[in-house]
């Protein structure tokens, strides 16, 4: 788990305590996602797999595409994310992310496993009751 004084893997240059904490921690507590736009829930989502928050992932994927597991490879450390567009408010339904995430293999990973790269995808998001959901996307 990341500490809450770091800096927030998302890119925002806050805290992870002042950034996308605040949304694991409600869901954790209240089983809530309140992220208030399709950006904030990518970022969220973001330091999640930064994190190794499977839970958190799996609730928001919309139900129609979410896996019925999630198996997170500990081998790879999501370290950056650039946000190269987005759609959607907090008064829209559909929203859509265009980012780039970037992993590495952590330190101690056998040679052969070793990897790195990044992975661009225009995302697609909606709304339903009240929580924003990843429902989609095609990678670039």
């Amino acid at each position: 788990m990341t500490d809450l004084d770091t800096r927030c893997p998302c890119g925002t240059g806050e805290t992870y305590g002042a950034c996308c904490h605040r949304y694991h921690a409600q869901y954790d507590a209240t089983g809530q996602l309140t992220a208030p736009t399709p950006e904030a829930l990518m970022r969220s989502r973001f330091t999640a797999f930064a994190v190794a928050d499977a839970p958190y992932l799996r609730a928001t994927w919309h139900p129609s595409t979410r896996p019925a597991s999630l198996d997170l490879d500990e081998t790879l450390r999501w370290y950056r994310l650039d946000i190269l567009g987005s759609s959607g408010s907090v008064f829209e339904t559909t929203g859509t992310v265009h980012f780039a995430a970037y992993y590495r293999f952590i330190p101690g990973t056998a040679p052969d496993a070793r990897v790195k790269g990044v992975q661009e995808e225009n995302s697609r998001f909606v709304k339903e009751t009240g929580s924003w959901f990843y429902l989609d996307g095609d990678m670039v």
